[in-house]
């Protein structure tokens, strides 16, 4: 059940129209470029908690 976590990485990483624009620009990036930047540490932690649960699951 902890795998659902993983959801929010497909819908944020997938939903192109969202994130299509170019304004609020962040030190000169634009938010399609940022937006994506940002997206990579949130889903390694939530890929990281999915994992330590999962493999003290496996530890038990």
């Amino acid at each position: 059940m902890i795998k659902i976590l993983l959801l929010p990485v497909f819908v944020l990483a997938l939903a192109v129209p969202f994130f299509n624009r170019a304004t609020p620009v962040l030190f000169g990036f634009p938010f399609f470029y940022w937006y994506q930047i940002a997206i990579v540490p949130v889903a390694s932690l939530l890929i990281y908690i999915v994992y330590k649960v999962e493999d003290k699951g496996e530890a038990e």
